[in-house]
């Protein structure tokens, strides 16, 4: 049967509960043991999906087409095994789960509450599909004592009731400020927190502190004794310079002993940590440095790109170089002319994004890349706007346009309404929700032998992850490859475009598609590793 972590984070967000947990399940993991991580989200909205990328960040899509919180990016990166749509859950599913079961009469008449049956069905999601997993990893979204997650608070309190004893291991996040004029951490704030915790009925079995410092003996024993745990029991998560050097640090502090300890598992086994030891070597000792241009329109919360910062890491680290980010807010090409800002630049990457604003200015852009020679990255929309930029400047259409900014009489990129998933056709209405209704999720491609993404990726079919509406229209596809544009990879009734590529330049690929979802820091995307090797090749010629 599989024992079950809950995390809870108290004091302040933004401590690092989804990093904190995927170090663990990496710890767990270099230990022999099987883990699932999964993240319980108090928010009212049913997924992240419609929220904005400059308050939430980004949304991770998993394979089977859930639009879930970038926490589970972590998990995927530093476990590598692929997340699900059971493995993200918000207060807006449940509530929204629950009103249609009431609708239908499911409970016969009875008064649906917040206890029992939102917390059941809680309950229920945290236990479900764990067969032949020894851990299940549970993170809370939020801090303690906010009042919407009140009900998950509750339920995993009644889980250390209901499963056998010894099953359940509660872990509480919390921060030590330091205060320079006392000259000393404060362990205050971390005992106001378990003690909120503790008043809703959880007794954490360890205290993960982060900080930016040593904590010293005399801070544990006091938090040990005021907190109710263990001394050994409060971890040092100390401010790392890499994320990739988190499990090995959590290591040596002792994290993965102290949950094996609260579980009755000692000794514990062996852990192998040669991967990260690999992994943090190669960020590390880089052997020179490449600058990227990222051309994005959510640049000011670093967040909403997040796996895409990832990737490009993991590129650098297969090319043995530092990767540079030049965040470059799209609109400013509008009213300023590229080149100041794009001139000695290594590689440009525009990401995915969605409406007008910022569009021309990412058009100018992928101008500037096909013209300089530049290697050209151009992700979901930042494919169609190339598609867009090479219709107006090769194929003598300049009033080539997406469908998504208005009326065009050359809708080059449009709304697509309906499409396959193995045998089944899916259907997207303009005036429907925009909640889920997006191609989502993982889809097959054909890629064109000989072309240049096929023999990066060493095959001809290739499943990547899909999030947007609006597709490139297949009725220029003739005369753009008239002018030098390539349809290198197609959808398998060869009816949606998935990648295109310039014959004639150094390295330019657009995808339709998200790669930088499925790269992880042991096995970079192969598009990520050669587009920092073409920048890198890049950076001798500048």
């Amino acid at each position: 049967m599989a024992r079950f972590i809950f995390i809870t984070g108290g004091v302040v967000s933004s401590l690092g509960k989804g990093l904190a947990s995927a170090a663990l399940g990496a710890l767990l993991q270099a230990r022999g043991y099987t883990v699932r991580l999964r993240k319980l989200d108090p928010y009212l909205n049913v997924d992240p999906g419609t929220m904005s990328p400059t308050q939430h960040g980004e949304v991770f899509v998993t394979d089977d087409g859930a639009e879930t919180d970038l926490d589970l990016g972590h998990y995927e990166r530093f476990t590598g095994c692929n997340a699900n749509r059971q493995d993200n859950i918000t207060t807006g599913r449940i509530y929204q789960e629950l009103i249609a079961r009431e609708r239908h009469g499911d409970f016969l008449g009875a008064t649906v509450q917040v206890i029992p049956h939102v917390t059941n069905a809680i309950k229920d999601f945290v236990l479900d599909g764990n067969d032949g997993v020894d851990f299940v990893l549970v993170e809370i979204g939020g801090t303690v004592g906010d009042i919407e997650g009140l009900p998950f608070f509750e339920a995993i309190r009644q889980l250390g009731n209901d499963l056998p004893r010894g099953h359940v291991v509660y872990i509480h996040l919390t921060l030590l400020p330091y205060i320079p004029t006392a000259g000393e951490l404060k362990t205050k704030p971390t005992q106001h927190s378990v003690k909120e915790l503790r008043s809703i009925g959880i007794q954490p079995h360890i205290l993960l502190c982060r900080s930016d410092r040593e904590i010293p003996r005399e801070e544990r024993r006091k938090l040990g004794l005021f907190c109710n745990v263990r001394e050994s029991a409060v971890v040092e998560a100390r401010d790392a310079r890499s994320i990739y050097d988190v499990p090995a640090l959590y290591h040596a502090a002792g994290l993965d002993r102290e949950v094996l300890a609260a579980f009755g598992i000692e000794p514990a086994p062996k852990p192998d940590m040669r991967r990260w030891e690999q992994v943090s070597r190669a960020y590390h000792n880089p052997e020179g440095e490449v600058t990227i241009a990222v051309v994005g329109k959510y640049t000011g919360l670093k967040d909403a790109y997040k796996s895409l910062i990832e990737a490009l890491t993991h590129g650098g680290m297969a090319n043995r170089v530092r990767v540079r980010l030049d965040w470059i807010e799209s609109e400013i090409f509008e009213t300023a002319d590229p080149a100041a800002r794009l001139e000695g630049v290594h590689g440009i990457l525009v990401p995915g994004g969605f409406g007008a604003r910022g569009a021309e200015g990412k058009i100018l852009a992928a101008r500037f890349a096909r013209e300089r020679k530049v290697p050209y990255f151009g992700i979901c929309f930042g494919m169609q706007m190339a598609v867009i930029e090479a219709c107006r400047s090769l194929a003598g259409l300049p009033e080539a346009n997406s469908t998504e900014f208005g009326g065009t009489p050359e809708p080059v990129v449009g709304l697509m309404t309906e499409w396959l998933r193995g045998n089944e056709l899916e259907l997207r209405r303009a005036e429907g929700d925009l909640g889920g209704t997006m191609r989502l999720g993982a889809y097959p491609a054909l890629l064109k032998p000989g072309s240049r993404i096929a023999g990066i990726y060493g095959q001809t079919q290739i499943f990547e992850r899909h999030r947007h509406r609006y597709e490139v229209n297949t009725a220029y596809r003739a005369r753009l490859e008239d002018s030098g544009m390539i349809f290198a990879g197609m959808s398998p009734d060869g009816v949606l475009p998935e990648t295109i590529e310039l014959a004639d330049h150094p390295w330019f690929i657009g995808v339709q598609y998200h790669p930088e979802l499925k790269s992880r820091p042991f096995e970079p995307h192969p598009l990520f590793a050669s587009f920092i090797a073409a920048a890198k090749t890049q950076s001798r010629l500048v």
